[in-house]
């Protein structure tokens, strides 16, 4: 060869036969998806596709807002969870657990619950059929919200459902979330642990917060949840002990007497600086790290029942950073399920 070679990039690719049908829908990118479900998971909206699918686990959306007491937004964090950018799909391995979780669970997305805006009593009645319909069909519902109001239903819905055995809760969280009312509304996104105790849905023994911090709720609702026995873990102990010392407390917390547990996680509990796409930020909260690793440590360690993830309010994310880290949340949660059953 006399001359160098030209730089031509002949061959640059691989192609199919047919470059039409190379791909299918669940092999392209999250913004290449007219269907939307959550990492492009087959849609079963309806009571006879989800018993047909056999799911172990169903993704259900909670597009609701109307509890927030300030920033809103949050109607459009299932659509922004179940979009939130990805490229492995149901090819995904973890490697934090050396798993591949969809080949070890079934997961379907069973779609959102029938909210309409302005309605609010309603929306939460719906959000409490969907979640009972899809934990009646064997399917462990993992519920995208929404304000942490929807937890009030949701979590009822689970109860209902594993009755008589009892519900314990683990709630990340920076906020209680157990107030009484708040501006006279007993259904705001303040109040949902407050209705689930009242109802008589979970105990308050068998109540674990982990990660509160800032100035709300007033010391007369610390009061009252220390009446009902809640247990909860503030910031600074997880600051001081370790957030695995922590962690391990809050399974035993929950376990304390229920067989299986319901796990609820406002993105809040993440500091603003990781997780701002939220409408009540507080500074000073847990690493993004520290909460996924919170979650499969819990997942990998009860019989669950239910999942929540809440409060993504898409208007004050960040170049989609919430969004990620809540659509990592279900996914540490679904390879710790995937670890645990196989």
């Amino acid at each position: 060869m006399s001359e160098p070679p030209d730089f031509r990039l002949e061959q640059s690719e691989l192609r199919g036969e047919d470059e039409y049908t190379e791909f299918g829908a669940e092999d392209l990118e999250y913004y290449v998806d007219v269907q939307g479900t959550f990492e492009k998971l087959p849609l079963c909206p309806d009571d006879e596709s989800l018993a047909a699918s056999g799911a172990d686990v169903a993704i259900v959306g909670a597009p609701t807002d109307d509890g927030t007491s300030g920033r809103p937004g949050a109607r459009f964090g299932p659509r922004a969870i179940r979009s939130a950018p990805t490229t492995w799909g149901r090819d995904a391995w973890s490697i934090q657990l050396e798993v591949e979780p969809y080949e070890r669970l079934t997961v379907v997305d069973a779609g959102d619950a029938p909210i309409v805006p302005s309605r609010h009593a309603r929306a939460l009645r719906v959000i409490h059929e969907k979640v009972f319909r899809v934990a009646g069909s064997g399917a462990i519902p993992v519920v995208l919200g929404g304000d942490h109001s929807i937890t009030y239903p949701s979590a009822a819905a689970v109860a209902r459902h594993v009755w008589p055995r009892k519900l314990g809760v683990v709630h990340f969280d920076a906020h209680a979330d157990a107030a009484n009312s708040i501006y006279g509304s007993l259904i705001s996104h303040g109040t949902p642990m407050r209705r689930l105790i009242d109802e008589g849905w979970v105990q308050g023994s068998n109540f674990v917060q982990i990660g509160l911090r800032g100035y709300w709720p007033e010391k007369e609702t610390f009061d009252w949840m220390r009446e009902q026995g809640f247990r909860w873990h503030t910031i600074v102990e997880i600051e001081e002990r370790g957030v695995d010392a922590v962690i391990d407390d809050a399974i035993a917390e929950a376990l304390d007497g229920p067989e299986v547990v319901y796990l609820s996680v406002d993105i809040d509990v993440v500091d603003p600086g990781m997780a701002p796409g939220t409408g009540t930020p507080e500074p000073g909260g847990m690493t993004a790290r520290e909460l996924l690793r919170a979650v499969r440590r819990v997942v990998g360690a009860v019989e669950l029942a239910g999942v929540d993830v809440v409060e993504v309010s898409p208007p004050y994310d960040q170049s989609e950073v919430t969004a990620m880290l809540a659509y990592r949340v279900v996914m540490e949660a679904l390879s710790s399920l995937a670890v645990r059953r196989g």
